[in-house]
């Protein structure tokens, strides 16, 4: 995303996780801004990373005189901008292909017999009889 179009999904967004999300957004945008002259309306943010930082260990006292740990977990979040690059694009050249023709078993024998047909068709196959009807999709244990 833009990092305007981003700037506003967070303004909006009601999770606790937006406002540091923000903070590191314009700090980011600051940095590009002062450090490598770049315009910030021709940014966009190519990688946003979200890593395990260290934990804060914390002890609570449990029943029968034995004590829990908590985890406080911390993140490092690494935010990349990168410019926007204004290429031209290309038309595509549509080529003329084959199409694929679904026929049944008996007459993708005879147009191939005949050599009508220049590519090979794909086959509609029928489930035999036995295949139909309702799996089984729970199995049952054996005791």
């Amino acid at each position: 995303k833009s990092v305007e179009e981003a700037q506003t999904i967070l303004n909006f967004t009601i999770k606790k996780a937006a406002k540091p999300l923000t903070k590191l957004l314009n700090s980011a945008i600051s940095n590009a801004k002062n450090n490598f002259q770049q315009d910030p309306s021709n940014l966009y943010i190519s990688k946003i990373t979200v890593d395990e930082g260290p934990k804060y260990k914390r002890w609570r006292a449990r029943a029968r005189g034995r004590a829990s740990e908590i985890q406080k977990k911390t993140s490092h979040i690494i935010i990349v901008l990168d410019k926007i690059k204004k290429e031209i694009r290309k038309r595509k050249v549509k080529k003329k292909r084959e199409k694929i023709k679904k026929v049944g078993i008996k007459e993708a024998e005879k147009a191939l017999k005949k050599r009508k047909l220049k590519f090979k068709p794909e086959i509609k196959r029928q489930k035999p009889k036995t295949e139909r009807g309702i799996k089984r999709i729970f199995r049952r244990k054996a005791f």
